[in-house]
């Protein structure tokens, strides 16, 4: 949980601080900014979405590893979760590095995983 948090982090850091440099350097108006980054470069709009794509995840599966924590049952999720942080960081990485089809194939793979390990944890918290 606290990777997945961290990195969710990170990545809104770096987007602040390229923001903040754009202001700094009046390239951008401090008010001018748009939550998708639109009117940036491709990069600034990935970077966005792939922070978005992390706290959009962060309820469902930072519920599923809160619901393991509260009933005891850690077992179930900590063998997979370090597949799972690595699977959300993938993700993201080949979010901000293209959009080709390729790309974005191998990036759905990566959230797959990312879904296959919590419908996994979401059964075996159920039984």
């Amino acid at each position: 949980m606290t990777g997945f948090v961290a990195w969710a982090l990170l990545l809104l850091v770096v987007m602040e601080s390229v923001r903040t440099y754009f202001v700094l350097t009046g390239k951008v108006a401090a008010n001018a900014f748009t939550p998708d980054n639109a009117g940036l470069s491709p990069f600034m709009q990935r970077l966005a979405r792939a922070h978005a794509n992390c706290v959009e995840g962060l309820p469902i599966f930072g519920g599923l590893l809160t619901i393991a924590l509260m009933t005891s049952k850690t077992g179930i999720t900590d063998p997979l979760a370090i597949w799972f942080l690595g699977a959300r960081i993938v993700q993201s990485l080949i979010h901000l590095a293209s959009t080709s089809p390729v790309a974005v194939s191998l990036r759905f793979t990566a959230f797959a995983v990312q879904m296959a390990i919590g419908v996994y944890w979401s059964w075996k918290l159920m039984i």
